[in-house]
């Protein structure tokens, strides 16, 4: 049971607890050091680390530093602990068991980056927004145009990528309009992220959902119009405040390098290898992410062999002057490099989960896993456990609150798990820090879409969590 002698600590336990990607909990072989000074003192530490994180836009210090050192801080701590009591066998396992965990987090992360940095060095978005611009788009149109795409096409493809592609688009668009690039932002995260609750596909968590056996495939559709709401009520509000103008530009038309629209193709199929081969096969979504990642590897390679003779012979078939000197440009370029797009990976934000990952795998072997399923699904109902737990999922990533979820297994009814399917989905919104999406946005476009700028719109945001739960107590009550 929770010390009622020290509220502080209790709060603090119930914050972090959630945070564990890790199923290590006290055992009768593991220390539980939930009262013990280590125990405090990496509870501490990560607060203290996440204040910084915070901070970010106000201190100019990268989001990665403080949790890359406070998870060091914390697993010291453990070592030296298990060490003096003859067990570091048992935090060297924990540690390494952690580490995995984050290994297949960061190689998604990573192929994931590096096929969106392929798309914008064959000018995919900038021909993209150039057609947006020529159409005579407003930035108000676009502003709804991006985020319906990402409520629509998260379903599919997860709601991390779909983000990472609509936030390339509004940045092109947006040019030096940094409200607008803020709050389209903003507007992306929510919608990418309601538009993943409703489909096993669209989200990891709906996916660990759906791979337990905990909700059937098809329900899962049930949570359609809770998510439509999510994202519209905050995004109707919100467009008010962008200007109606129409996007500036000189006309200009981009067309796509070479192999562009096939790279495209060969990001849908990387996908569909990640969903099939853990649908069907039971491996890790990492898997398919990686294998597509070899197919680019062999594509790049045939744009390379022939980059030269493909522009050569482009050039002897066209007698516009104009066209000729374009393609002479092309052809005197640098061939595609496929490992120039795994460099400019954004390094920042895969060290951050690295960070993230660690110091909340750290407090859950500490113990205080055990401690939050007493006091969540024990003490509380269930509808008042789960409305938490998307709260609790907006402080970090919602994938390791869903984790932990699981890992408790609460006996729930079919409308209790799509509740808290949902609000682990879309109570990340609440805050950047909260969803992949969120802190991969706050790394591609940094310095304008930062924790500031979203935390401003909370409550909108808020607005639309309360209304989506409202909904689904409403529409699926049938299910509970």
């Amino acid at each position: 049971m929770l010390q009622k002698s020290n509220p502080l600590a209790v709060l603090l336990t119930l914050l972090a607890v959630f945070f564990s990607p890790s199923i290590l909990a006290s055992t009768g072989e593991t220390a539980d050091l939930t009262s013990h000074f280590i125990g405090y003192a990496a509870l501490f530490c990560f607060a203290l680390a996440y204040f910084v994180v915070m901070m970010e836009d106000l201190l100019h210090m990268r989001k990665s530093k403080p949790v890359l050192v406070a998870a060091g801080i914390i697993w010291a701590m453990i070592g030296y602990y298990y060490m003096q009591h003859g067990m570091p066998h048992l935090a060297e396992a924990a540690f390494r068991h952690n580490l995995l965990e984050y290994s297949e987090l960061f190689f998604f992360l990573l192929v994931a980056m590096t096929f969106i940095n392929a798309m914008d060095e064959r000018q995919l978005f900038d021909a993209l927004r150039s057609w947006m611009v020529n159409k005579g788009f407003t930035l108000r149109l676009i502003f709804w145009l991006t985020g319906i795409l990402a409520f629509f096409i998260s379903p599919i493809a997860d709601n991390l990528t779909t983000a990472l592609l609509m936030c390339a688009i509004v940045m092109k668009v947006g040019g030096s309009n940094s409200k607008f690039i803020a709050l389209s932002c903003i507007n992306i995260v929510v919608a990418a992220n309601a538009g993943g609750a409703f489909s096993p596909f669209g989200d990891i968590t709906t996916l660990m959902v759906w791979q337990k056996g905990m909700v059937q495939f098809g329900d899962f559709f049930s949570l359609f119009l809770p998510s439509a709401v999510n994202f519209l009520v905050p995004a109707i509000i919100m467009s008010f405040f962008i200007s109606n103008e129409v996007a500036q530009g000189d006309g200009e038309v981009i067309v796509i390098k070479r192999g562009g629209l096939r790279i495209v193709g060969l990001f849908l199929m990387t996908i569909a290898f990640a969903v099939l081969g853990h649908s069907l096969l039971g491996m890790p979504p990492v898997l398919g992410m990686m294998s597509g990642l070899g197919v680019m590897q062999f594509f790049a390679f045939f744009l390379r062999r022939t980059h030269k003779r493909y522009y050569d012979k482009a050039m002897r078939n066209t007698e516009d002057a104009i066209e000729h000197e374009r393609l002479r440009a092309l052809g005197d370029g640098v061939p595609f490099d496929i490992f120039n797009k795994v460099a400019r990976a954004e390094w920042d934000t895969l060290l951050f989960f690295y960070g993230v990952v660690l110091c909340v795998g750290g407090l859950g072997f500490i113990g205080y896993l055990g401690l939050a399923s007493e006091a969540m699904y024990t003490n509380w109902d269930a509808t008042s456990a789960n409305v938490t737990v998307g709260v609790l999922s907006a402080i970090v990533d919602n994938i390791p609150v869903m984790f932990a979820v699981l890992s408790m297994q609460p006996d729930m009814s079919t409308g209790q798990w799509l509740l808290v399917t949902l609000t682990a989905g879309v109570g990340g919104s609440l805050l950047s820090i909260g969803s992949a999406a969120g802190v991969a946005l706050m790394g591609q476009a940094r310095g304008i879409y930062t924790f500031g700028s979203h935390l401003k719109w909370t409550p909108v945001i808020a607005l639309g969590y309360v209304a989506s739960i409202l909904v689904h107590l409403w529409v699926n009550k049938a299910m509970f």
